[in-house]
């Protein structure tokens, strides 16, 4: 084999293995970046593993919140899918639609019996549109804005149904 063909194997073997050392780095990185999710039955049996991030979700169980007296920032709650309840303990501000009988997804690692908390979402109807949104699609005959109806203010004089 004369150098000029060795050179040029030589820079493809280089770029083929550059190339798969990023492939391998890429792949490592997406699965650091992975959280798994799991609902308050698999975490009540065990299934989620202990001090690993992952995401738990399930409604907030009435009469659960309970913040810190010294610091309200510490929050304590459950969450339920209305088969297995877990405890979940949170430090930090609850966003605006966190609420007792809501949806939520926390992000944060199993101690114990405890899923301790980085992170929670609050869940909200996923067919809610702001009625300025819909009013706009209607306006503009945009196909999908039948489906979506606009949030109509609760008045004094309507009462829930039990």
């Amino acid at each position: 084999m004369n150098a000029v063909r060795r050179k040029k194997l030589m820079w493809v073997m280089f770029t083929l293995a550059g190339a798969a050392v990023a492939v391998v780095l890429v792949i490592y990185a997406i699965g650091q970046q992975t959280d798994y999710y799991f609902d308050a039955t698999a975490i009540a049996q065990g299934e989620a593993p202990q001090d690993k991030r992952i995401r738990a979700g399930g409604m907030v169980v009435a009469g659960s919140v309970q913040r810190a007296p010294d610091n309200p920032l510490n929050v304590e709650f459950a969450i339920t899918d209305f088969e297995s309840t877990v405890p979940v303990t949170y430090q930090g501000i609850l966003p605006d639609l966190f609420a007792e009988n809501s949806g939520v997804v926390a992000t944060g690692k199993m101690q114990g019996e405890t899923f301790v908390a980085g992170e929670v979402l609050a869940k909200h109807d996923e067919n809610y549109m702001p009625p300025e949104v819909a009013k706009s699609m209607k306006e503009n005959n945009r196909n999908g804005a039948e489906q979506y109806k606009p949030a109509e203010p609760i008045r004094e004089t309507q009462t829930l149904q039990q």
